[in-house]
């Protein structure tokens, strides 16, 4: 058997028919109130709060939440590549690792950064194209507690996961469709942009050795930076589409 290896995060619908309000007759499907930059505006607004105050508490578990993700996928990649996913450690200083065993090495290195972009992404699309807002705050709460129980090691990642998986599921009882869509779509936003920052950090500023960039690209025979590249321009790509289209009127 493989030994462990590390990897180092609205108001109801509406009846069918049009239904005449002070802005006239409503579309079926109509998502209610029209939000700012299609939904956007709010987020938008946070997310350049949270970037001018990077490093004050209220940011820090959203920063830790995209850690979490990142070896989730680490994990999950394992596992779909027909290996298995030990455990996960997460640090107060937003370090992680995750130990897994088999699959295919290049697929497990990738998905980390790739596969909390994707998460994040995923979450801002489905918020803005979606009426499961509640559902979703109420998957990733349950999401965080279950992960949480079952893999992660570290007291620090243990406190985060159980604590703001119950915030999330906390959220998702007192609030409704709008209130979830727009946290949903602050995640999203702020977990994307995160990564970009993240990749060029410690794959193309440093090029750390012990980074999943250098891993890989020791195993394709090219430069750390070359790989660290090819994932931000990426991650900025996936980051641009996903935005534009969330900030189209549904």
């Amino acid at each position: 058997m493989d030994e462990p290896f590390p990897f180092p995060d609205l108001p109801p619908v509406p009846p069918p028919g049009p239904v005449t309000g002070p802005g006239g007759p409503a579309a079926p499907g109509d998502r209610g109130p029209r939000l700012p930059l299609g939904g956007m505006g709010l987020p938008l607004i946070l997310f350049v709060l949270s970037v001018w105050f990077w490093e004050s508490p209220v940011v820090y578990p959203v920063k830790l939440l995209t850690v979490f993700f990142h070896e989730l996928s680490h994990g999950l990649a394992a596992v779909a590549t027909g290996g298995s996913m030990h455990s996960i450690e997460l640090t107060a200083d937003q370090g992680g690792l995750c130990w897994t065993a088999g699959g295919i090495w290049w697929v497990i290195l990738s998905a980390g950064y790739l596969g909390s972009l994707v998460w994040g992404a995923g979450l801002l699309y489905a918020a803005a194209k979606t009426r499961y807002d509640r559902e979703l705050v109420q998957f990733l709460g349950g999401l965080l507690i279950v992960v949480t129980a079952v893999y992660v090691r570290t007291w620090a990642g243990v406190a985060f996961g159980l604590g703001f998986g119950a915030a999330m599921l906390a959220f998702a009882s007192q609030f409704g469709e709008v209130a979830c869509d727009q946290l949903l779509r602050y995640i999203g936003l702020t977990s994307s942009f995160y990564v970009i920052l993240d990749i060029k950090s410690d794959l193309i500023d440093r090029n750390l050795p012990q980074s999943d960039a250098y891993r890989l690209a020791e195993m394709l025979h090219l430069p750390g930076w070359v790989v660290g590249v090819a994932w931000f321009l990426l991650a900025i790509w996936i980051t641009f589409r996903v935005l534009e289209a969330t900030m189209r009127q549904v």
